[in-house]
């Protein structure tokens, strides 16, 4: 005879278990969100702290009475961004409250969204056989680290963007299709999304991936180029940007105006304080030539590589964006942002190599918050304070890159790794068939 079950369970279905860390993530994270609002509504102040909310209370405001009228920003060059950003410019204006606080409920939105997404994931170790697990770091990183980046976190765009991205991560465990329809989303945002898809499974999968990231992009970008004005001026605007002052490659020339008294300067210059002077447009050439080189290995990886892991996909993306972050000619503040959510997904995946470099990204965040917004006239007045802010923000960044492609190629290309789980080709076969049901 069947023994009934208890407390009126149904029979077959298993129970799920209390887990004491959605609570406790919840009540971190709404702790650590409320400070950031505070400070970012100007409530809480801090000595020395500059405002950052002026991009938000006057360029985005701004952009998005412009975009109402159905015409993008095409007289100016600081609108860098992909059409699809216009509808996050837009979206604060049907919040009934000023455009700043719909903006900031927009944005926290965004946030709680981005601790449900790990939650899940993690969740979800403990029903299948995928490659994720029970592993709290990645939810515990996304809810103590983006705090540290102060106001700044709340008053920029870019949560947005890596919400999206981070769910795109998640999808590629089993929704493939779905995964290139976010991607695609992340990359009409802010394009760099689309660096996800260096690690986008194999085979069909692959196929599934970029058929429909590249089939959402043009449909999004047909339905702009039709119903709006200079949908893509932005690509225009991007071409003539320089060396931003806190990327890697203004640091020689910022040294250089301290200790060999370079003759160059500091300033406004396509919406960001650039280096300007003799050189730098040879460091220019430099910076794209290291972010070709970078892509090229990313591409010699994939040739080569033979383990595949669930945790594959999410290695590679944060490797990818990495290596992009650190060739690039602009290094704004923001950009932790990108690197933290990645870091996160990392983390809650069973079989990841990034623990290292997560950890490399977590302390560069609060460097990053003391030079922006805290001692920024340190860095442009160029005093050696600021040089070693930036700098040892930015050799952080380095290593974490440098390291990141090591642990991944290792673990993916130079050793058989057999402590870590496989996806043969049978299992991708299952999931293809699953989606279908699906």
């Amino acid at each position: 005879m069947r023994k009934k079950p208890a407390d009126g369970a149904t029979p077959g279905r298993h129970r799920p278990q209390f887990d004491p860390t959605v609570p406790s993530a919840w009540c971190g994270w709404v702790l650590g969100r409320a400070l950031v609002v505070l400070l970012v509504l100007g409530v809480l102040k801090i000595p020395h702290m500059m405002d950052v909310t002026s991009d938000v209370k006057v360029i985005y405001q701004g952009w998005a009475e412009v975009l109402r009228s159905g015409t993008f920003p095409m007289d100016d060059v600081t609108w860098q961004y992909p059409p699809l950003a216009a509808l996050v410019m837009l979206a604060p204006l049907a919040v009934p409250a000023s455009y700043f606080v719909g903006f900031v409920v927009l944005i926290g939105l965004c946030d709680a969204l981005g601790l449900w997404l790990l939650l899940r994931l993690r969740r979800s170790g403990t029903e299948r056989t995928d490659g994720t697990s029970r592993n709290r770091a990645g939810v515990w990183l996304w809810v103590v680290v983006p705090p540290l980046l102060g106001p700044t976190l709340y008053a920029r765009f870019d949560l947005v963007v890596t919400v999206v991205a981070m769910a795109a991560l998640v999808a590629l465990v089993r929704r493939p299709k779905l995964a290139g329809v976010l991607t695609a989303v992340g990359a009409m945002l802010k394009v760099w999304p689309v660096l996800l898809l260096i690690g986008a499974g194999r085979g069909r999968r692959w196929r599934k991936v970029v058929t429909s990231c590249a089939l959402s992009a043009a449909l999004v970008g047909f339905l702009f180029l039709v119903s709006t004005h200079g949908a893509f001026s932005f690509l225009g605007f991007q071409e003539g940007r320089g060396i931003e002052v806190e990327s890697l490659g203004a640091l020689p020339f910022l040294f250089a105006s301290v200790f060999l008294h370079w003759q160059g300067t500091v300033a406004m210059n396509y919406g960001s304080l650039e280096v300007l002077g003799p050189h730098v447009a040879t460091m220019s050439g430099v910076m794209v030539a290291s972010s070709v080189i970078a892509f090229a290995l990313l591409a010699l990886w994939r040739l080569r590589v033979r383990n595949w892991t669930p945790a594959t996909a999410a290695d590679a993306g944060l490797t990818a964006v990495l290596l992009f972050v650190v060739t690039s000619r602009v290094i704004s503040p923001q950009y932790l942002l990108w690197l933290v959510g990645l870091a996160a997904v990392c983390l809650t995946l069973r079989g990841s190599v990034m623990r290292p470099v997560a950890w490399l990204v977590a302390v560069a965040v609060p460097v990053t918050t003391v030079e922006f917004p805290f001692m920024f006239g340190q860095l442009t007045g160029r005093t050696e304070l600021g040089l070693v802010i930036i700098g040892t923000r930015n050799l952080l960044l380095l290593a974490a890159a440098v390291l990141a492609f090591v642990r991944l190629w290792r673990a993916t290309v130079s050793s058989a790794s057999p402590e870590l789980p496989q996806v043969p080709d049978a299992v991708e076969r299952e999931r293809d068939a699953e989606e279908v049901s699906a």
